[in-house]
């Protein structure tokens, strides 16, 4: 059942005198709906709420439809009851109350339920079905974690099309209690659509699993589209991923345990439908031995070949296989004394992404209820997975943006170059590719941020050397990254804060390379990795 046609009826019965609501659904989706129009007289603000059990308009919370008849507009509210305070609250990431909002928008004040917060505001006349719908679904979804309901089987199906909305994930996240930076998120997401090859590093416990598990649960509407696999510091060649021929049985094939091969023929069987293969602890083995074929793969597009038995079939395992364009892999790395470094040729195929935690994001974190349960975000987000398929299929490399990003990119080259590090034509296509999604996915991300994604995931994974070869390069680049290059050495040499800088373009880029400097003077080498 959807609600897009009962909503539609309730905002043309709020232009009437019209106070009856017998003839409105009183159940959705497992919540008691209650309607008004007003109580002798019609209500400047209508209203429809969605009733957990043990939750009443005037003592609960509850997902809130609130209609504005002077202002004209549909507020989807998490609603608060005025009465008396509610015993819980809305575990929601953007607490703005209605009558913030506004005064924000010089709206004057509202009528009623300025307390309440808005998820989302809308133009009556401009109502979008699937918008209004997988709005819905999502609110309903956080109030079901706020109250502690389990989540019921949604009516809806799955492979109706919904518009794929990142700022969904980064909502549903927020009320399951996962705490990530939402550039993080936008960064993460965007990666995967452009190539379905995404590194996570960075500071062991800052959630690096947790965000690729969070959102693979979201968007999958079953389990068996999720391999987790804990990579092994025994792993020195493809049999953990692919399994082998059983030498000593002949017509048998023995799979991994881990599931890989399974997940690998599953999807390719569901085109349609996104699978995630997550390596946790990618480099506790060598990459390049145990992860090869598929690196091969990756680009080639050619078969991988699993054995080589007279029939197509060994055991129910084909002879040969591709990697499926509906397989996404994500892979977390920490980097210590017991992992091993990226080679080139595993950087230059995938996007590095590097989490890092600040001071006022732990001051955040220690405030807020650490109880995670990513099991509340299953299946959530299925209803975009069509889309966020359509997307990640999309041969696209064109952007408002291109000629100024080719300009900014042709000067890194240069620079790149000297160290001999420059990209290559992967690379360049890749991140044109990367600019290309992030315009489609958030249209309003400013270019330089795109930019300074870009740079610190596609170009300086792979720079890395001694002083000598580095410093001058490291200086070069860091003077592309801000309008005053004349004050590049004092902020490399720590004689003057990151603050000081006048007019930063590229500052997540500017700020490691500050890092990977200082480390190069103080060993006289430097990484990506390691700084």
């Amino acid at each position: 059942m959807d609600y897009f046609n009962e909503l539609s009826r309730f905002l043309e019965q709020s232009q009437t005198d019209s106070l009856k609501t017998a003839h409105f659904a009183d159940q959705f989706e497992g919540l008691k709906v209650k309607l008004s129009f007003g109580k002798g007289n019609p209500a400047r603000v209508t209203w429809i709420a969605f009733l957990a059990e043990g939750q009443t308009i005037t003592n609960g919370i509850y997902p809130f439809y609130l209609y504005y008849k002077k202002q004209n507009i549909l507020i989807l509210a998490y609603g608060l009851s005025e009465t008396i305070p509610p015993a819980i609250s809305w575990k929601s990431a953007d607490q703005v109350k209605i009558s913030t909002y506004f005064k924000k928008k010089d709206l004057g004040k509202p009528a009623r339920y300025g307390a309440s917060l808005v998820f989302k505001v809308y133009d009556p006349a401009k109502l979008d079905r699937t918008e209004v719908e997988g709005d819905l679904a999502e609110i309903i979804l956080i109030y079901r974690q706020a109250v502690g309901q389990k989540p019921v089987p949604t009516k809806r199906k799955i492979n109706a099309k919904v518009a794929f909305d990142y700022k969904a994930f980064q909502k549903s996240i927020t009320s399951c209690n996962l705490h990530i930076n939402p550039i993080f998120t936008l960064r993460f997401v965007t990666s995967l659509l452009a190539k379905p090859f995404v590194i996570l590093t960075g500071l062991s416990g800052s959630g690096k699993t947790k965000l690729a598990l969070a959102f693979s649960k979201w968007l999958c509407e079953s389990e068996n589209q999720i391999c987790l696999v804990a990579v092994g510091a025994d792993w020195t060649n493809r049999e953990p991923l692919l399994g082998y021929p059983n030498a000593l049985e002949q017509g048998k094939y023995v799979k991994p345990d881990s599931g890989v091969l399974d997940l690998l023929l599953l999807a390719g069987k569901n085109p349609g439908k996104p699978y995630f293969l997550i390596l946790d602890e990618m480099n506790l083995s060598h990459v390049e031995r145990y992860f090869a074929d598929f690196l091969s793969a990756m680009e080639s597009g050619e078969h991988i070949r699993l054995h080589s038995g007279q029939s197509d079939m060994l055991d129910g395992v084909p002879a040969k296989i591709k990697l499926p364009k509906n397989l996404f892999i994500i892979g977390t790395v920490n980097i210590d004394e017991t992992t091993y470094m990226f080679s080139p040729k595993v950087l230059d195929r995938s996007n590095v992404i590097e989490f890092r935690v600040i001071k006022e994001e732990m001051e955040h974190f220690l405030g807020l209820d650490c109880t995670l349960n990513l099991d509340t975000l299953a299946g959530s987000g299925a209803v975009m997975a069509g889309d966020f398929m359509e997307i990640a299929l999309m041969n696209v490399t064109e952007s408002k943006h291109k000629p100024f990003i080719v300009n900014v990119f042709m000067s890194f080259f240069e620079s790149l170059q000297h160290a001999g590090a420059e990209f290559g034509y992967r690379s360049a296509a890749e991140i044109l590719r990367f600019a290309a999604i992030a315009s489609k996915i958030s249209p309003q991300w400013p270019v330089n941020e795109i930019i300074d994604a870009a740079i610190i995931q596609k170009l300086l994974p792979k720079v890395h050397g001694s002083r000598r070869k580095l410093e001058p390069v490291l200086r070069a680049i860091g003077t592309l990254c801000a309008k005053d290059g004349g004050k590049m050495d004092d902020y490399f040499n720590a004689k003057i804060p990151f603050s000081d800088l006048e007019e930063v373009y590229y500052p997540v880029t500017l700020e490691k390379l500050g890092r990977m400097y200082r480390s190069l003077v103080d060993n006289g080498f430097t990484s990506f990795a390691e700084a």
